[in-house]
């Protein structure tokens, strides 16, 4: 029964493919990103050697979910329109650009800038990788928007920090923009400026959708309460386009104290600094909003640490494939609180960056470990009864779904059943 069970899975799988398996891209890719950067063992080989495992790792796993998402839209193609009309599970669409950008991080920070692999050519690959990302983020975005206005139905009482999934895309995206502008420099500064312009548009638009969301989401938090169950979970999604922007916004600055165009003039105040004067006073200007944007995600942590308190008293959280969601948005905190602490010279930040970092990295082996135990005890333990092979998959689809995915009720914030 075990291996009859075991050859109907990769059928199984296709059929429940679903935008929502690339969450688990975003935080594992963001693990790789805070390998590579943290404080105490920066640039080490053991971190680097770790976080290139984690990054292979987290590229076959994205080449394996792709596929699959891929061959259930074409082998059941009457299946695009539900899942843009879904409104759960279209939102997790951008999951997908936003999980491939942190392959691109890695692949250019380490891949490219630490070891050369590639040189140029490997370097100009990855930028048109990072403009065909720039351009699903915002299909993902304006046309994921526009499906919320007119084709699916939402209301207040139902709004989940999930709506903020299409807008992050582009604040994602621009991060990426920071780090690939910063690699393109030594070979075009044309190029590397056109990345930043491109950049600064997208956090700007991503950010002021993501604030006027949160808006409504605090309005909803106050008027109907915390989100019952395994949804709880989701309080902590703001600080994705929080944490994100301020990231972005602090490397567009670096990227513009060497990039931008010096401003002349008889002014003392501009003769006082020294060479690029305007790229110096823009790098400032960031580096003060980017602070701003992380006073504003360590205030969405308590909010959220408060509301998993309350959560827990009052009911039991189940583990559920929602708990993915937990990993990505606290990375980008984590990764914003060291950088700001690099550029502050801070050391309380670099501390609680440092044990941040360590705290999300057990998180997700958690997380996984899980995931993995849950899956293991599943197909062991759960198989159809004899049957047709159609009455077997469906059988074995309902215990899956009794298993990973969360009831209807809470699943209007966390993962439903995929259309």
């Amino acid at each position: 029964m075990l291996f009859s069970t075991l050859a109907d899975i990769p059928q199984i799988l296709v059929r429940r493919a679903t935008p929502a398996l690339f969450a688990i891209i975003m935080g594992t890719g963001a693990i790789s990103v805070l390998f590579t950067i943290f404080p105490y063992t920066h640039g080490s080989k053991p971190m680097i050697t770790l976080s290139l495992i984690i990054f292979f790792s987290n590229l076959c796993l994205f080449v394996f979910f792709f596929a699959l998402v891929i061959a259930k839209y074409v082998h059941y193609p009457q299946k695009w329109s539900s899942l843009l009309r879904n409104p759960v599970t279209s939102l997790y669409c951008g999951c997908f650009p936003m999980g491939a950008t942190t392959l691109i991080n890695i692949a250019v920070l380490v891949i490219h800038t630490r070891y050369h692999v590639g040189g140029k050519g490997f370097l100009y690959f990855l930028w048109s990788m990072w403009w065909l990302d720039v351009v699903i983020s915002f299909v993902c975005c304006w046309v994921g928007l526009h499906f919320m206005f007119t084709y699916q139905k939402h209301s207040l009482q139902s709004m989940t920090a999930m709506w903020l999934l299409p807008v992050v895309t582009l604040i994602v995206a621009s991060s990426t923009g920071g780090v690939m502008a910063q690699a393109l420099q030594p070979y075009s500064t044309s190029y590397a400026l056109t990345t930043i312009v491109v950049s600064v548009f997208m956090v700007a638009v991503g950010l002021s959708l993501a604030l006027m969301i949160l808006t409504i989401y605090l309005l909803r938090l106050i008027t109907y309460g915390i989100p019952p169950g395994g949804t709880v979970l989701s309080v902590f999604l703001p600080l994705g386009p929080t944490s994100q922007s301020g990231y972005a916004v602090l490397l567009i600055g670096q990227a513009f104290g060497t990039l931008f165009p010096p401003i002349s003039g008889d002014s003392q105040f501009l003769q006082n600094f020294n060479g690029n004067s305007a790229g110096v006073v823009l790098d400032i200007v960031c580096t003060c909003i980017a602070f701003v944007l992380w006073s504003l995600a360590t205030m969405w942590i308590i909010y959220a640490l408060l509301a998993i308190y309350s959560g827990l008293r009052s009911s039991k959280i189940v583990f559920r494939v929602n708990f993915w969601g937990l990993i990505f948005p606290n990375c980008v905190y984590a990764t914003l609180t060291i950088q700001l602490a690099n550029a502050f010279d801070s050391g309380t930040l670099r501390v609680w960056g440092s044990a941040y970092a360590v705290a999300v990295f057990l998180l997700w082996m958690l997380v996984a470990l899980r995931s993995l135990w849950e899956m293991k005890t599943f197909i062991i333990h759960h198989h159809p009864n004899s049957g047709t092979m159609d009455e077997k998959i469906d059988e074995f689809e309902q215990q899956f779904d009794r298993r990973w995915i969360p009831s209807h009720d809470s699943a209007r914030t966390s993962i439903t059943e995929p259309p």
